[in-house]
């Protein structure tokens, strides 16, 4: 069975086969990987893989009415938690974050329909042939990340906002021989 060439650990190669590159259309999903990849910047995707159920844990389940309403004194807390990627920016971006995309929510009516609006509505498909290097960003990642950022949103640079979308489904970034390219585009 082929699939992408970047999985190596069992961890990766498993969400690999399951998540990366399946299109989201569950909220709190989408808050999710929006706030993992935001934690992900400066470190491995293994790294936040591993603190996944901690990140899980610590941030109500990624709900972001819960997030929002984040104190001081729990933010500091989470300072203290080893599970998860212990800094300060990042956690204050989160709770940030999460009311930023109740707003977006509230405009919308979903962050569903405002992210996949934004982005045409289906995934791109861009026929990824094996051994070719991926971007690290495009002109649709400069637009969200410009538009996250008028929001309010914070660690949504241009590379994270690219990640992010191909976690999402947004675009499909297997390689085409990958089991795993046409399962995407089906969904």
């Amino acid at each position: 069975m082929k699939r992408c060439a970047w999985p190596a650990s069992p961890l990766a190669i498993a969400y690999h086969d399951r998540e990366w590159g399946v299109p989201v259309h569950d909220d709190r999903v989408l808050f999710e990987f929006i706030t993992l990849e935001g934690a992900q910047a400066g470190l491995s995707w293994e790294t936040i893989l591993r603190k996944r159920e901690a990140y899980r844990a610590a941030f109500a389940g990624f709900d972001p009415a819960k997030v929002a309403r984040f104190t001081a004194a729990r933010r500091a807390r989470l300072m203290r938690d080893e599970g998860i990627v212990r800094n300060r920016l990042k956690i204050d971006s989160t709770v940030t974050n999460a009311a930023a995309f109740l707003a977006v929510q509230r405009e919308s009516g979903s962050f569903d329909r405002f992210l996949w609006d934004f982005c045409g509505g289906r995934p791109r498909d861009n026929r990824v042939r094996r051994g070719t290097r991926l971007p690290a960003r495009t002109p649709e990642s400069d637009a969200l990340s410009s538009e996250l950022k008028r929001r309010g949103f914070r660690f949504v640079g241009t590379t994270i906002c690219y990640a992010f979308m191909q976690a999402v489904g947004i675009v499909n970034d297997h390689a085409t021989d990958c089991f795993r390219y046409r399962i995407c585009l089906r969904k």
